[in-house]
């Protein structure tokens, strides 16, 4: 016999087995490995200071201003990466669903328009 409940019990599951996974890993490494021996308990102010390439810190203020490039950059990768992710399920699918060629076009259009745009408009060009 099923119950309403059936769906939400293998889902139930999977967070438990989650939330184990987590438990045990912190376990393991903040009380098992020390113990062990595979964690170090002596650590100096070398080992605790940051490591930025060999390059001493020019500035001890983490906040400093980043360049608008950046995060257009950042976005526009994001943007496009995100869409394109949807190609990937409808080329399985094409066969089962010939119909959906010609929307895909539509979107895929859609999208060489907008990349067009932005190499265009220059923000895909870093120095500038």
């Amino acid at each position: 016999m099923t119950t309403p409940l059936n769906p939400f019990l293998s889902m139930l599951l999977l967070l438990l087995m989650a939330l184990g996974v987590g438990i045990a890993t912190l376990f393991l490494s903040g009380v098992l490995l020390p113990f062990l021996g595979f964690k170090p308990r002596n650590p100096s102010d070398q080992k605790l200071s940051p490591y930025e390439c060999g390059v001493p810190l020019i500035q001890a203020d983490a906040r400093h201003r980043y360049s608008v490039k950046f995060y257009l950059t950042a976005v526009l990768f994001i943007l496009f990466d995100v869409d394109v992710a949807f190609l990937m399920p409808w080329a399985v699918n094409f066969r089962s669903a010939p119909q959906t060629f010609f929307p895909m076009l539509l979107f895929m259009v859609t999208l060489l328009v907008g990349f067009i745009y932005v190499w265009g408009k220059g923000a895909l060009e870093w120095e500038r």
